[in-house]
């Protein structure tokens, strides 16, 4: 009985750490306070800046806070429009260039952006750019951050379930399905969901770069250049990312749905 009422407890606090994300309208988990996941982004972001060099090529450190900018404002925006600009309550915005032959970006919770030079020449134009940007920055409105996190400690909490339950067990048989709960996690619930993460990324980050004025057709364009420069990619069930034909294939369904937003921009047909 008193496993029960804890079970039942447990769900219902499962339940009450849900939350919406924005754009597709998906349930996710959500057990880190967003206050303390914006107090370790801004630390780690200042650590990483004082650690890393940033570029000095004036134009293009411009132009990444330009997109940036723009995006942002994009997002405010539509969160607006939402009713779910709390959503934002603790971000400081921003963009930074940093010098390095990486071709990679990423985003903090709190909209902490950084863009590495190497990836630059696959953007080609500022609509690669925002398609790098958006993409990156949806990861940080969708708080995917917090849900891996809050996904780790799931199932940290489910492995101690386990163990509880086959203590009378042989070691031998225990240390089995010990290692087949990992392994099941891994590649049966984290990467799956990872790969979730990043389709659901390119979605909403498609979105808010059209909203922003770029054209979104420009973005399966710009994964058919980041293909090239990966193809000794992983399985795709084997990697925490869809394969380039998977995600291509994805962001050619989505062209109609972001023409829309595209057409209502504020910035349309504005000179860059």
């Amino acid at each position: 009985m008193r496993l029960l009422t804890n079970t039942i407890v447990f769900i219902f606090l499962l339940m009450a750490a849900c939350q919406t994300v924005p754009v597709t309208g998906r349930r996710q988990l959500s057990l880190i306070p967003q206050s303390e996941l914006l107090a370790m982004s801004a630390t780690q972001y200042s650590q990483f800046l004082q650690q890393n060099r940033l570029s000095t090529n004036a134009q293009a450190t411009a132009t990444v806070k330009r997109v940036g900018q723009r995006i942002k404002e994009s997002v405010e925006k539509y969160m607006a429009e939402m009713n779910m600009s709390d959503r934002l309550n603790g971000f400081n915005w921003e963009f930074n260039l940093v010098e390095s032959e990486q071709v990679n970006a990423w985003c903090m919770p709190g909209g902490k952006v950084v863009i590495y030079t190497g990836i630059l020449p696959v953007c080609k134009d500022e609509d690669g750019l925002a398609v790098v940007m958006g993409h990156e920055i949806a990861h940080a409105i969708a708080g995917h951050g917090d849900e891996r996190m809050s996904q780790s400690v799931l199932a940290m909490v489910g492995q101690v379930g386990l163990a509880v339950a086959l203590s009378n067990k042989p070691r031998e048989t225990q240390a089995a399905w010990m290692a087949a709960y990992g392994i099941g996690t891994q590649v049966g619930i984290l990467l799956p969901f990872s790969r979730k993460q990043e389709s659901e990324a390119d979605e909403i980050g498609l979105m808010f770069s059209a909203y922003a004025g770029y054209d979104p057709r420009e973005a399966p364009k710009f994964w058919e250049r980041m293909a090239a420069t990966n193809r000794n990619a992983p399985p795709e069930f084997l990697s925490t990312h869809p394969s380039s034909q998977t995600r291509i294939n994805h962001l050619n369904s989505l062209i109609p749905k972001a023409m829309e937003f595209y057409n209502k921009s504020p910035y349309k047909g504005n000179a860059r």
